[in-house]
């Protein structure tokens, strides 16, 4: 990595000009998996390091006397509307789930829009419409916003940026540095809904089953855990890239290993039979109402009970454990028995997702 010296930053510090093998950006720097974890681990972590260091989708912060959580996304989804949402109830969605799994209570949004000159008003009243009701449903309110607007060509349609403000109601909190080995790994629900939804949507097969988005906001579900006292070692939502990155990102270059089991992890039948027909893996298509919970062992069926008097967990499994073996990857027991290795998404499988 080639490094210049930049005289306005501070004693010692230098910027990389270059990154090795590196040298464009691609639609699967953005799909949620490995092209995306290299992104992050080699430009965005060293120039910009979370603070503390902890890799999450949410900050934690403390301003004395409260700790708080704070998260930022953007949503470039395409199409803007699709079965079961549109991006303005995915925008306020995603962002109160990223502080959820955080285990915050989510306080407050902002909106950012980017819109296209020559976007249909009525379509942008929709989209707002469904922003205010997924807020309103979901109690927290989004509080400021901003909006700019580019020249015909140089946007599609709208792009909408969130940040969101949550209390911290967890302590210990949810970090990936306290999975243990003996942990068991549970989901609240039907795996893959959305991204196949999406797929559907943008028209490039026939399918006799409307799918629907399962995009849901989970804070709700989270809270039922911890006003329970279920000791939640970590939490993650399982968007891009799938569980199968979940896991991954978890388990890599970690004193221990992973074992799903295919029996057990929930997928419709539509929706097997859609992944099926496109080559996919279920474990590697993006949610929007899932969240991936790492429990105790004495805790899980506790857990999963508590989990299911929830609409939107139903359908919670445990899908597999924590295990002194195979340190560092994801294995799948298959349900005739064998056992393959669960790899993280390659690269572009759906952009443009969420």
């Amino acid at each position: 990595m080639t490094q210049k010296k930049n005289e306005n930053t501070p004693e010692g510090w230098s910027c990389p000009t270059e990154i090795p093998g590196l040298d464009r950006i691609l639609l699967g720097h953005g799909s949620g998996g490995k092209l995306m974890h290299d992104l992050i681990m080699k430009v965005f972590r060293p120039l910009l390091p979370p603070h503390p260091d902890i890799l999450h989708d949410s900050a934690y912060l403390n301003i004395h006397p409260h700790q708080i959580a704070l998260t930022t996304d953007s949503f470039v989804v395409s199409p803007l509307f699709f079965p079961g949402g549109n991006i303005g109830s995915l925008a306020v969605h995603g962002t109160i789930n990223d502080l959820a799994v955080a285990g915050a209570e989510p306080i407050a949004l902002s909106a950012s829009f980017i819109l296209e000159e020559g976007f249909d008003v009525k379509e942008l009243l929709k989209i707002v419409d469904a922003m205010k009701r997924a807020s309103a449903e979901a109690g927290v309110p989004i509080a400021t916003g901003d909006t700019k607007v580019v020249e015909k060509g140089k946007c599609d349609g709208v792009y909408i940026t969130t940040t969101g403000v949550g209390r911290i109601l967890l302590n210990p909190l949810p970090t990936p540095e306290r999975i243990e080995v003996g942990d068991y790994i549970l989901i609240n629900g039907f795996l893959a809904n959305h991204g196949i939804a999406i797929m559907l949507a943008r028209g490039n097969i026939e399918f006799d089953t409307q799918i629907q988005s399962d995009t849901a906001p989970l804070h709700t579900l989270i809270r039922k855990l911890i006003d329970e006292n279920i000791p939640i070692h970590c939490m993650r939502d399982a968007t891009r890239g799938g569980v199968a990155s979940v896991l991954n990102e978890l388990a890599h270059s970690r004193p221990f290993g992973m074992r799903i089991y295919e029996n057990r992890i929930p997928v419709r039948d539509e929706v097997k039979g859609a992944c099926e027909l496109l080559g996919l893996d279920p474990l590697q298509v993006a949610n929007e109402g899932i969240a991936v919970f790492f429990i105790p062992k004495y805790s899980a069926e506790h857990a999963l009970q508590i989990l299911r008097t929830h609409p939107l967990g139903e359908h919670a499994q445990i899908i597999g454990e924590v295990v002194d073996d195979h340190h560092g990857r994801v294995i799948l027991k298959t349900s005739i028995g064998g056992y393959r290795v669960v790899d993280m998404l390659a690269g572009e499988q759906l952009p443009r997702i969420c």
